[in-house]
């Protein structure tokens, strides 16, 4: 199986696993989509704004003496984003509506970005 296709297992488990999910992607920690089950948006675009967001809250947290960011959120009126490192090469981007189970949604995405990070090594 190629690294896309494990990454693309990965992403539909999670898919399937929480399902008031509306979208799930994986980025290069320099924002190239490298695998995505989103469904509106554009994937590449979102992809290079949630390896942005990691990088900042990475600089942040090493400026305020934090340690190692593992996982950051925004959240808006109509949706919410939990970005989570997998390892110093992907990161994991989640959108969801609002109301959905948060803890449910960091249960797995924390699980599927340990697999994502021995995926991509």
């Amino acid at each position: 199986m190629t690294t896309n296709q494990q990454l693309q297992t990965i992403l539909d488990k999670l898919r399937v696993d929480v399902p008031d999910l509306r979208g799930v992607l994986v980025a290069t920690s320099d924002g190239l989509a490298v695998a995505h089950s989103i469904s509106s948006g554009d994937s590449n675009r979102i992809a290079a704004m949630v390896a942005t967001a990691l990088g900042l809250g990475k600089r942040i947290c090493e400026t305020i003496g934090g340690g190692a960011l593992s996982e950051t959120s925004f959240s808006g009126a109509t949706g919410q984003v939990y970005v989570y490192s997998a390892g110093t090469k992907g990161v994991l981007g989640v959108l969801s509506a609002p109301g959905a189970n948060i803890g449910l949604i960091h249960l797995e995405a924390r699980e599927a970005a340990t697999k994502i990070q021995q995926v991509l090594g």
